[in-house]
């Protein structure tokens, strides 16, 4: 216990941290002392372009990157992988074939796809609180807060110019920052490659090493004649930017130094010990048992049909993602002994803070934790089942659409091209049941309970639901206007869903809503203390989307006794794996023969390395010492997903593909070599 302590206490070791780019000066040293040989000035700069200005926030949860002065980006296959399904159709199989445009005239337009660039960020904490003193108390704060963050934004936002400005809440709403964005709209797709290859390996590998998945797609950013963002034109022009990454073809090896520059989405790791207790032995344990039931379902389907297993291919892979990801950050937090550790980091926390303005904090947050614990299952719990659920949400979604007098007809087409009823109807049987078995009756809708008693089963519940509902019948539901109000709202599938609804938003979200403010506020003096207890440690913020600075090097790892997991993958391990009997793993034809013919053995395909990475640093550029382009980050290993908690650099590895294998797939499966004239590559 003691030396858990002493872990806990101690600053950053290892490659731990996820640093806001342009505060990179305080870590340039260490940086350099790792082997970089770039300035603060190189990575963030708001006086010259800088390799900040090459990185983008892809879509509303991914990372991109600028790799010409044509506008090209490149980004992760996962990333993309919605945008290609949206192209794709039985006869035109973009996921199962690739999709290589061979002029920038083939290239295809993504209505709502939106890329991002950071053009400028700033702490503007006294601006944020001008108004505000400690007398007033926490609820003031927050209104203050609030309210100048939102006159500040609606000043600095130019939408004309496509400049939006956004302030967020950093170190637990201790600081605040001012982040403005210029927001292109017109991004088209250029190339993705067969999923046999940017999804080799599916659920089975992911967050797996060794991994050999050319996790990769290709997109252009398109501007009007002056470079600024416009909606798509066929009289756009490609987009010019103030910085793109050069390509090195140098490769990697154990120990060469990396940084990834991305947008990591989420992590917790200055939290109290109870809320790393209910995540990994509550909350994880629980939404892994309902989605291995939704998974099971789906596959059973998929593996029957061509055309369902185009439909439930995106769906699929977002179930599975945090599915797996779960799996890992329980064990992960198990093996470590996190909870005990910050257990532990509290006690010696509480005492130096005994007779202060911090004491009994933690006892505090502790107690607040164990108040919000049912409420909050019962809202992840609703979130994983009925929420997920596809006739329901599309029973509540037109019902909302008429309510404003809207067209549904539109939604209503988008939803039936990617719906099978068999999958639905089964799944919403198996998250009703869970929901029965694993809930509390006093945490269940009555009218949920009544409809069980008088139908005798959740299996006959269900039956009678879809034996009444119209919300199955395609013809019927697009043709329903303002009219129909009625209609809808004696439907079976809408009626259960506004059951559940009405339950959560009078009977749970008050009270979670009540308890979550009081540890809002609780965890803002932790995160002040914690850094008053500890003055000497350099504080990274937790990840939140915004743009961040994590490095590390290419290193291997140990996941088990007697077991080294080298670094980089090859085209040899690929083979290895290959199998036409199964659809993850059975690679194109013209892979086999390219490798038959000799030569291609130790073609690299993906590397790992210690940079601290999370959800959201999907498709950031991985570079190395120079700032030149190794990489794609697209994944953590399983053994280290606990990351977004505690980072333990033993097992923390993020996996990337390496920019060689990227290239190569785009000159021998998609002959499309027409793109490298634009790069610039050593």
């Amino acid at each position: 216990m003691l030396l858990l302590a002493l872990c806990a206490a101690l600053p950053l070791l290892a490659d731990e941290g996820m640093w806001l780019p342009n505060l990179i000066a305080r870590r340039i040293d260490d940086m350099g002392a790792k082997g970089c040989r770039l300035s603060a000035e190189d990575i963030y700069s708001v006086n010259k372009a800088s390799l900040k200005d090459a990185v983008v926030l892809f879509g509303s949860g991914c990372t991109g990157e600028l790799v010409s002065p044509q506008g090209l980006l490149f980004t992760n296959h996962h990333c993309g992988y919605s945008y290609i399904q949206r192209h794709s159709s039985v006869e035109h199989d973009y996921l199962k074939d690739g999709f290589w445009a061979m002029s920038r005239d083939e290239e295809l337009p993504n209505p709502g796809l939106t890329v991002s660039f950071l053009e400028r960020m700033e702490d503007v904490t006294d601006v944020v609180l001008y108004g505000w003193e400690p007398s007033m108390g926490e609820e003031a704060r927050d209104s203050v807060a609030t309210a100048n963050a939102r006159r500040l934004e609606k000043e600095v936002s130019v939408p004309a110019k496509g400049l939006r400005a956004s302030v967020e809440a950093l170190y637990h709403a201790n600081k605040y920052y001012l982040f403005v964005y210029r927001i292109y709209r017109d991004v088209r797709l250029v190339g993705a490659p067969p999923s046999s290859i940017g999804k080799f390996g599916g659920d089975t590998d992911n967050w797996m090493w060794p991994r050999h998945t050319g996790d990769f797609s290709i997109f252009r950013i398109y501007a009007d004649a002056d470079g600024n963002p416009a909606d798509y034109s066929p009289d756009n022009v490609p987009y010019r930017p103030k910085k793109y990454f050069s390509i090195s073809r140098a490769g990697v090896k154990e120990g060469d130094f990396t940084f990834v520059y991305g947008c990591p989405g989420s992590t917790r790791e200055y939290v109290h010990s109870e809320e790393v207790r209910y995540i990994g032995e509550v909350s994880d344990p629980q939404k892994i048992a309902l989605r291995t039931k939704r998974l099971d379902i789906q596959r059973k389907y998929m593996s029957q049909s061509q055309a369902v297993r185009i439909q439930y291919s995106a769906k699929n892979a977002s179930v599975s993602n945090a599915w797996k990801k779960w799996q890992g950050e329980s064990r992960g937090v198990a093996r470590l002994g996190t909870v005990a550790a910050k257990q532990a980091y509290e006690k010696r926390f509480s005492a130096w803070a005994a007779g202060g303005p911090y004491d009994g904090l933690v006892e505090r947050l502790g107690a607040l934790y164990g108040r919000r614990e049912p409420y909050y299952l019962a809202y992840e719990y609703f979130n994983e089942t009925v929420r997920s659920m596809e006739l329901l949400s599309l029973a509540w979604h037109v019902h909302g659409l008429l309510e404003r007098g809207r067209d549904a007809g539109p939604m209503v087409k988008n939803f039936f091209k990617d719906y099978y009823e068999p999958i639905d109807r089964e799944s919403l049987a198996a998250m009703l049941e869970a929901f029965r078995t694993n809930m509390p009756l006093d945490f269940q809708p009555e009218y949920f309970k009544s409809r069980l008693s008088e139908c005798g089963s959740v299996d006959a519940l269900v039956q009678d639901i879809y034996s009444r509902t119209i919300f199955t019948d395609r013809d019927a539901v697009a043709s329903l206007g303002k009219g129909d109000m009625l209609r809808v709202e004696s439907d079976p599938a809408y009626l259960l869903y506004k059951a559940f609804s009405d339950w959560m938003n009078s009977d749970i979200m008050p009270v979670l809503d009540s308890i979550n403010k009081e540890i809002k506020t609780a965890n803002r003096l932790y995160m002040k203390a914690q850094m008053e207890f500890e003055p000497e440690r350099d504080f990274y913020p937790d990840a939140n989307l915004t743009l961040r600075v994590a490095y590390g090097k290419v290193a291997g790892y140990s996941p088990a006794d007697a077991v080294y997991y080298s670094p980089v993958s090859t085209l040899k391990g690929i083979m290895e794996k290959d199998n036409p009997d199964i659809f993850d793993y059975n690679i194109p034809q013209v892979l086999r023969d390219i490798y038959a013919a000799g030569g291609h053995e130790a073609q690299p395909v993906c590397f790992l390395a210690t940079n601290h990475t999370t959800g959201g640093n999907s498709g950031s550029p991985v570079l190395n010492a120079d700032g030149k382009l190794v990489g794609i980050n697209f994944d953590r290993v399983w053994e280290g997903t606990m990351s977004d908690l505690q980072f333990d650099p033993d097992y923390c590895r993020n996996i990337s593909l390496d920019v060689r294998y990227l290239l190569f797939v785009i000159k021998e499966i998609g002959h499309a070599e027409w793109l490298f004239a634009e790069m610039d590559m050593d």
